[in-house]
């Protein structure tokens, strides 16, 4: 992926009210800077933030949290903030350190697009190995429950692979989303271009069920 670098983007991630600069201070105090007790989605990844921005509008009553390492990637997406979103919140962040940012709070996960990372040395960085998903369990509340869409046919079945095997159930799945029977399909910028390539997206949600007393 080339990156283009966005002028003054400093200035713009410094001016964005909803970027959470210092993310550490905020483990297992997300429902007090929402100053609610709804659910919090994060998108890990979230890219120019499309998708992110558009649940938020369309879901008040849920909380959102984009997650971007990039800077020119994030400041782009603020850019597309035309109104206060009070639910929605942006963290300039590696997923490698999403164990410093939350602690038990996250209802749901979402990973659209992620880097399929093709060499079998750098499966371990896949957002859905088995390392990932031991950190997720970290920071979900109740439930442990993933949705991914990919492109990509050997991401997607590792990304199976791994869920079994860590004792997820598949809850849906669709080998060709945009063909399937669903509608009012919330996409990504990667997705759209995607869908007008005709190119086959893959689509998963996973939930595994735990209870309070299984969790550690």
């Amino acid at each position: 992926m080339r990156l283009r670098n966005v002028k003054n983007k400093e200035v713009i991630l410094q001016n964005c009210n909803i970027l959470i600069s210092d993310y550490e201070q905020m483990k297992g105090n997300w429902h007090k800077e929402f100053a609610n007790d709804n659910p919090i989605y994060v998108e890990i990844g979230m890219g120019k933030g499309d998708f992110i921005i558009n649940n938020a509008l369309e879901n008040p009553n849920i909380n959102y949290i984009g997650i971007e390492k990039y800077d020119s990637i994030l400041a782009r997406a603020i850019s597309k903030l035309k109104i206060d979103i009070p639910n929605l919140r942006f963290l300039r962040m590696d997923a490698n350190n999403i164990l410093l940012a939350f602690d038990k709070e996250i209802d749901r996960i979402y990973l659209n697009f992620s880097d399929p990372w093709p060499k079998d040395r750098h499966a371990r960085r896949r957002l859905t190995s088995e390392e990932f998903l031991k950190k997720y369990e970290q920071i979900f509340m109740n439930d442990y429950e993933i949705h991914q869409k990919t492109d990509n046919r050997s991401l997607f079945e590792f990304s199976l692979m791994n869920y079994i095997n860590s004792g997820y159930k598949i809850i849906d799945i669709c080998l060709d989303l945009h063909n399937s029977n669903k509608d009012h399909i919330i996409m990504s910028e990667y997705e759209k271009k995607f869908v007008k390539k005709n190119k086959i997206i893959y689509f998963v949600i996973v939930k595994k069920i735990v209870s309070n007393l299984q969790k550690k």
